[in-house]
């Protein structure tokens, strides 16, 4: 074990987040940064350099006291090569070098991961995941990404694409996703397919709901509008929030049967529905797992937040 500082950096199409921690995992300073995608998304690597450094001189600290960088990043990950490929909501359309460029911006070691991954990472260390050995990760976001944990082990698979349950398959003939198939667990479960099944299920349904009535009216909804107004017991609102959570059970499940984990970990801004949402899930769940899945595994929310990616990404760098 080292006591020096560890950094974790969560790097998003919006803002890009920092943080120095302990060894221990525990954030001492956070900062963010607006993530300039112009120019292609060439002054994102420069402006993380320049953050960090700016920072360890503000704080009056020295490289020395720290072991490195860990960057949780969108795209595909080349681990071997340190590269990052199609994080479009970057505009970094072409191949980038952030492990070389970082490490000579600052003199750190630079290790990078998917930022679902890293997330994952950071549930599993120190949050809902309590440090278990065997881990699932889904988060339910503008998309549905994943992270698994097995044998104490990231998952990345040959490509690095291990881990993308919004890709799995719940029904063969339904959405198109962006991924270019159909029925990807995403289209369905995720905040834009929630609200995309609302659509769909209100062009078919002739009862009284207050969701029905404000699509027709032609209004924008949200995901939490539609929970929320499952909350009150909306007949059009219940019949979509049973459809996604029947769907995300069902999935899980089959990943529970298949990995059996200690915890399967909900996060993401669905996830901020609670109990609600983890209830009819877990029924869901559990409808689909075999007896020893039910006795050994747990559906959990998530208990970090915005902060599971930073300190998951600290941890691709700690020395245990």
């Amino acid at each position: 074990m080292t006591d020096k500082k560890l950094i974790g950096v969560d790097l998003g199409g919006t803002t890009i987040k920092f943080a120095i921690l302990t060894d221990k995992g525990e954030i001492q300073q956070k900062w963010s940064i607006e993530t300039n995608i112009l120019s292609d998304g060439q002054l994102i690597i420069p402006d993380i350099i320049d953050s960090i450094n700016h920072h360890i001189d503000m704080y009056d600290m020295s490289v020395d006291q720290f072991d490195g960088i860990g960057l949780g990043s969108p795209g595909t990950i080349n681990h071997e090569k340190g590269t990052i490929k199609g994080a479009f909501n970057l505009n970094w359309t072409n191949e980038v070098y952030p492990v070389r460029d970082i490490e000579k911006g600052t003199g750190l070691p630079v290790v990078i991961e998917n930022d679902a991954n890293v997330a994952a990472l950071g549930e599993r260390w120190q949050g809902a995941g309590n440090n278990a050995d065997d881990v699932v990760f889904v988060t339910l976001g503008t998309g549905v990404g994943g992270g698994i944990i097995a044998n104490g082990k990231l998952i990345q698979g040959q490509n690095g694409a291990a881990g993308e349950i919004g890709h799995v398959t719940v029904d063969p003939n339904g959405f198109m996703c962006t991924c270019g198939k159909r029925g990807c667990l995403e289209t369905i479960a995720s905040a834009t397919g929630i609200v995309r099944v609302a659509r769909d299920r209100a062009s078919e349904y002739a009862g009284s709901s207050e969701l029905k009535a404000m699509l027709d009216d032609g209004q924008d909804i949200s995901a939490k509008d539609v929970f929320d107004l499952a909350k009150k017991d909306d007949d059009l609102a219940m019949m979509v929030v049973d459809y996604v959570c029947d769907s995300l059970g069902f999935v899980l499940g089959n990943i529970a049967n298949t990995l059996n984990p200690k915890f399967v970990v909900i996060g993401g801004g669905v996830s901020a529905a609670g109990d609600f949402l983890l209830n009819k899930v877990d029924k869901a769940m559990r409808k689909n797992e075999f007896a020893t899945i039910k006795d050994s595994t747990e559906l959990r929310l998530a208990s970090l937040g915005n902060g599971a990616g930073v300190i998951g990404a600290a941890s691709l760098i700690k020395v245990d």
